[in-house]
């Protein structure tokens, strides 16, 4: 064969690899009604970026539930770790189902007279959008919430809790407990209508997340009771110190970050003017978490230890992180300095609270979420002056009267179904605590039968 014909039978061999994506890209032009659109390419496309930037942040949300266990990991003792870790992962999957099943509807569904929702459940992808979003995607994003809530509870409740009545309260939380109150201000019910201010404002949960959590595991707390050795019998308060401060700082980190998803992505658009209040929430959010860990770490530094804590600066930032959640879209740089800087007052003295009352919360799960879920609520309504939403200092005293009946009304629901579940179903149904023997020897091995950490790895060994 002639060189001229082996050339261009080379050619020919190489063009199909051009030719060939060539002539499919140009079907797939000439075809483009075979896919289904909407006729409206720049909505089409400005949908689809919402679409992906809400759930790259529900990702972000999800990827705290990490943080969350390895907080409470790090400031328990070793022995419980496995069980810590089991109930964080439960956390979620019982809150997927659930939130499928019941929590969605009763929270975004049809309002019946403004208390809860009646349409929804057990979700299809059947359905038109929800705020100008696939309505699987919105509940994909609702439902990391719901995780987050259920998750917060366990901290208050760690060391002493029976794995099966954790189970249980673990369900209802994410079924009933939280979409409830979360319809009254997030599925357009009567707080978010309320005719003081501009109704009821929380932006990303410092209520209805936050606090509900917060306050259900206060009640979890009171109802279990302190972990042996934790108060004397004079009363006073003697430290259980966590086995790993590496893992509840890496755990904080973690949750820092998955907060750039919990705040700006319930913006739930990245697209023209929503672009600025994303970027407002993100340096609010950052800002106070700063402010938030300072303070804890002056105040802890000066009146107790006389030496920097790392423990309470961790959880000062957390408290700063939870303070600026309902406002951050509302308030400028400056306030969410003062905001953050009271929430790490807040979490230092009541901390000391918790311990005058001799309730035993093994994370300060109670004052970082609850004392400064309700701390950053109100703080909506004295220093918003963005967004449409205008607090105390701008004038407008009809804000913080709306705040503050949501926050009683949630702490109200929540006291009263709480109860009911932890007092009444669990402690006197099939029980809550662990006896004796088992929490002195550890829940992993008598709830779990295996331990976090194998003996031989622990003693430095090599065994068979």
């Amino acid at each position: 064969m002639e060189k001229k014909q082996v050339f261009w039978l080379g050619a020919i061999k190489w063009m199909r690899w051009v030719l060939i994506p060539a002539a499919i890209g140009a079907a797939l032009i000439a075809f483009k009604p075979v896919f289904a659109q909407s006729g409206d390419e720049v909505g089409d496309l400005t949908r689809g970026l919402n679409t992906v930037w809400v759930l790259i942040t529900a990702f972000l949300v999800f990827w705290m539930q990490a943080g969350f266990a390895l907080v409470e990991a790090g400031l328990t003792r070793s022995k419980n770790t496995t069980n810590i870790l089991f109930k964080n992962l439960i956390d979620f999957v019982f809150a997927t189902l659930a939130f499928w099943a019941t929590g969605y509807a009763l929270m975004f569904g049809t309002s019946a007279a403004g208390l809860v929702g009646t349409s929804g459940f057990f979700v299809s992808h059947i359905g038109p959008d929800v705020a100008g979003l696939p309505l699987m995607a919105f509940w994909f994003f609702q439902l990391v919430f719901a995780g987050t809530a259920a998750t917060i509870v366990s901290g208050s409740m760690a060391e002493r809790t029976k794995f099966k009545s954790y189970l249980v309260y673990s369900f209802f939380i994410s079924a009933i407990i939280y979409p409830i109150s979360g319809h009254w201000i997030w599925g357009g019910g009567w707080l978010a209508t309320l005719p003081f201010g501009a109704g009821f404002k929380d932006f990303a949960g410092s209520t209805v997340v936050h606090s509900v959590g917060g306050w259900l595991g206060l009640i979890g707390a009171l109802a279990l009771g302190p972990r042996i050795g934790r108060f004397g019998k004079d009363g006073k308060a003697k430290a259980i110190p966590g086995h790993s401060i590496t893992l509840a700082t890496l755990g904080v980190f973690i949750l820092w970050l998955g907060w750039f998803g919990f705040n700006p992505g319930s913006q739930l658009a990245a697209n023209g003017y929503n672009a600025d209040v994303i970027s407002l929430v993100a340096v609010n959010t950052n800002i106070a978490a700063a402010a938030g860990g300072l303070i804890a770490l002056v105040l802890s530094w000066l009146l107790v230890n006389k030496k920097p804590d790392l423990g309470m600066t961790l959880n000062g930032v957390l408290a700063g992180l939870v303070a600026i959640t309902a406002p951050c879209a509302f308030v400028t740089p400056v306030y969410s300095i003062v905001i953050g800087a009271v929430s790490g007052v807040v979490i230092f003295f009541g901390t000391l609270l918790l311990e005058k009352l001799k309730i035993d919360d093994p994370v300060s799960a109670v004052p970082v979420h609850l004392m400064n879920g309700i701390w950053g609520t109100l703080a909506v309504g004295l220093f918003a002056t963005e967004n449409g939403v205008t607090g105390l200092i701008a004038g407008n005293a009809g804000q913080l009267l709306a705040q503050t009946i949501g926050v009683l009304a949630v702490g109200g629901w929540c006291v009263v179904t709480g109860s009911l579940l932890f007092f009444v179903l669990l402690k006197k149904g099939i029980g809550l605590r662990v006896d004796m023997r088992e929490e002195m020897e550890g829940l992993d091995l008598t709830e779990h039968g295996t331990e976090a950490y194998a003996a031989d790895v622990v003693a430095g060994t090599n065994a068979v």
